[in-house]
């Protein structure tokens, strides 16, 4: 039967395609179409069953509409829910939630940077996400707030067969919440330590019989932790879905981010002593001013179901960004072991990211066999202009810090130019896939893709240019064994590409990254409860590692390998009590170095063993529903320092968080969360003894939310 526009609005609210979101909020209706003047009532509801974990599903794992259980990969999807109870407006947060995952410098605090199963990605931009499917990493887009998510799809292992570039520990998709045809309005105001403040907004409704918006907007300003340190971010995302005609749906989403907050790179350690000056030290300089990152996307997806079988999707996205801003930052520490020399940068980068695709869904039966298939092409187009000013300090003028009585307002040498280049990038893919049902009990999954790209890199200073046009294949195939409704059996194996950015100290581009991995796991799922635990090996050649003789500049660390085990369970483990857990034990080393890189190194950042657990129990307190719990987090000891000759380590570390909240009626909650409870002093990453970032002393939140 074709689909009526209401049919079609259902599906498309209800998550079916990659720019959809999937986590539909549990005893809540995803969308209530509302009839025309004149017509008879005729209203679509899709409802989640109470904490049915078993209908979560993951787009972003092969942009289909596929149950978790039926995937033959570790995917862990970090619900709108769980998000709020937990009170996390971030994506670092966000990710403290998965196995697997560490925190990795993070460019002086501009943006977001992790590593999964031990891989950073690009150390240039941070790490890699996608939202709704498409790349939202590339260039220079601050911190990602998380007002507008829906869920956060955590895919585990190589998507390289689907997306092309990308890392082999896996890969973040981010939903955001879409235009609802039933009004609501939902108003939110925070206040927090350091005189933090921060309002976020969430509107939705019709705007005609065919036509819905929805405006998600977040402000926060506030001081630090740290010494002398202010920020102030904004954030807002209108879109918009328009029904045309009985079946094709039209969504446009923008997202615009203005953030402003000094360049940080945290404290020293002292012959590899950290804790000989507080995690608040800051030994930069105030006059230096915020560093100012703004961006602006655009994404416009289409979708038009041909029959009951056969759709098509494609999809545009558009995003320019900017970073500008002054910093000083630590350049060694002197014998006297006090007097810390400092260099002053001056960066002015831009970038504009253009991509597209177009897929073709179909259902195909070939007897009792099924096969759901994937016929897709994309492209993008990336450019990257950087310009950098540096002073390096000198024994006439080190523009030192004291870094146990700082005194502030030193004075540089005038800066010169130290980077000019501008980066083109070209990419297309074309891939295919097909999702078999074998029988009721096995399933298979293949699929491969082919990437063809074009890079050029011109240093204005040097007055040169590389160019080069790799090009790759990239497979996948996984099979999943079912012997009951609850649990899955699977094993996969993908190899995966990525370009190179940039060039060496020498003016050389780079080989592409390329990977191999292999995995197996199992899946336990209930109505209430769900639980995955894989165990993996992932080889990589041609990774980059920052060059010690001029960290502006990269070099290739020959081999890598990481292999580990990983363990997610989510649900509810009794009436109202609800469990988020996770642990991984991650062994991630270099396996072929040469004279810079040494041969058994271990990555940056990247703890052996590390877990986390979030407990909450909800329960009835006059007129209304109030909740209590808490969570812990637990980081093993990992290595300190980019230079992967050196020994020095940062200290593991547990710290714990209390939530709370209040629902006095269905529409108002009041919530009270502490995060780092005993006020642990701690250090989240570095990136080598004097750039180590500390983490967030003990923080206070109350947060008022009201929906009408």
């Amino acid at each position: 039967m074709y689909p009526s526009r209401y049919h079609t609005l259902a599906l498309f609210l209800a998550a079916t395609y990659p720019i959809v979101a999937l986590a539909a909020e549990p005893d809540a209706p995803t969308a209530d179409a509302a009839p025309a003047a004149g017509e008879p009532t005729k209203t679509v509801v899709i409802t989640a069953q109470r904490q049915n974990y078993r209908s979560l599903s993951a787009t972003g794992a092969t942009k289909t509409d596929t149950l978790l259980q039926d995937l033959p990969q570790s995917v862990r999807v970090i619900t709108a829910d769980l998000l709020k109870d937990v009170g996390v407006t971030d994506l670092a947060g966000a990710l403290d939630l998965s196995s697997g995952i560490s925190r990795a410098s993070n460019f002086g605090g501009l943006w977001d940077s992790y590593a999964m199963r031990g891989f950073t990605g690009d150390p240039n931009f941070g790490s890699d996400y996608m939202v709704n499917g498409f790349s939202s990493s590339r260039g220079y887009n601050g911190l990602r707030d998380g007002v507008n998510t829906q869920s956060v799809e955590i895919l585990k292992g190589p998507s390289a067969a689907l997306y092309g570039r990308g890392e082999p520990g896996g890969t973040v998709n981010i939903t955001t919440k879409k235009p609802r045809f039933q009004p609501e309005y939902t108003i939110e105001g925070t206040l927090a330590s350091h005189r933090t403040r921060r309002g976020a907004v969430d509107f939705t409704g019709p705007i005609s019989e065919t036509l819905a918006y929805r405006l998600n907007a977040a402000w926060e300003k506030g001081d630090s932790f740290r010494d002398r340190l202010k920020h102030e971010r904004k954030f807002i995302s209108p879109s918009f879905i328009w029904l045309v005609g009985e079946a094709t749906t039209v969504s446009y989403e923008v997202e615009a981010v203005e953030q402003r907050a000094p360049f940080d790179r945290g404290v020293v350690a002292v012959n590899k002593v950290l804790g000989l000056i507080p995690v608040s030290r800051f030994l930069g300089e105030p006059a230096d001013g915020p560093v100012t990152i703004r961006s602006l996307g655009h994404q416009v997806f289409i979708q038009h179901p041909f029959n009951d079988d056969w759709s098509l999707q494609t999809g545009v996205a558009y995003r320019s960004s900017l970073l500008y801003g002054l910093s000083s930052q630590a350049n060694n520490l002197l014998a006297d072991g006090r007097t810390l020399r400092r260099q002053h940068r001056l960066n002015d980068n831009s970038a504009i990211d253009r991509s597209g695709r177009l897929e073709l869904l179909g259902k195909v039966a070939t007897g009792p066999i099924r096969h759901n298939l994937l016929f897709g092409v994309d492209a993008y187009k990336f450019d990257d202009r950087r310009i950098q000013y540096r002073r390096n300090p000198n024994a006439g003028n080190p523009y030192a810090i004291d870094i146990y009585n700082p005194v502030y307002g030193g004075v540089a040498d005038p800066m010169t130019l130290s980077i000019s280049t501008k980066s083109d990038q070209r990419a297309h893919g074309v891939y295919a896939q097909d999702q078999i049902d074998l029988t009721d009990q096995w399933k298979m999954l293949v699929g491969a893709r082919r990437d063809s790209a074009d890079q050029q890199v011109i240093n204005y200073r040097q007055n040169a240019t590389n160019k080069q046009s790799p090009d790759a294949t990239s497979p996948r195939a996984g099979l999943v064994y079912q012997p009951d409704k609850q649990l899955s059996l699977y094993a996969t194996a993908a190899r995966a590409f990525r370009p190179n950015d940039g060039i060496s100290i020498d003016n050389q581009a780079f080989p592409p990254e390329q990977s191999k991995s292999y995995e197996v796991g199992a899946k336990y799922d209930t109505n209430r409860l769900s639980g995955t635990l894989a165990l993996y090996r992932i080889t990589k050649k041609n990774v980059l590692t920052t060059n010690p003789i001029n960290t502006d500049f990269s070099l290739p660390a020959g081999e890598v390998a990481s292999k580990g085990v990983e363990f997610d369970v989510s649900g509810e483990i009794a009436r109202d009590l609800k469990l988020s857990a996770s642990y991984a034990y991650t062994d991630a080393k270099v396996t072929k170095g040469d004279a810079t890189i040494v041969t058994g190194s271990r990555f940056p950042n990247v703890p052996k063993n590390s877990a986390s657990v979030v407990l909450t129990q909800s329960f009835p307190l006059g007129p209304g529903k109030a909740s209590l719990g808490g969570g812990v987090n637990y980081v093993g000891a990992r290595l300190g320092d980019v230079a992967a000759s050196s020994d020095f380590e940062l200290p593991a570390y547990t710290i714990f968080r209390l939530i709370s909240s209040y629902a006095p009626t269905k529409k108002t909650r009041v919530s009270l969360n502490v995060d780092n409870l005993f006020n642990k002093s701690y250090y989240a990453s570095s990136y080598s003894q004097v750039w180590v970032m500390p983490g967030a002393t003990r923080t206070v939140s109350l947060t008022v939310r009201h929906t009408f």
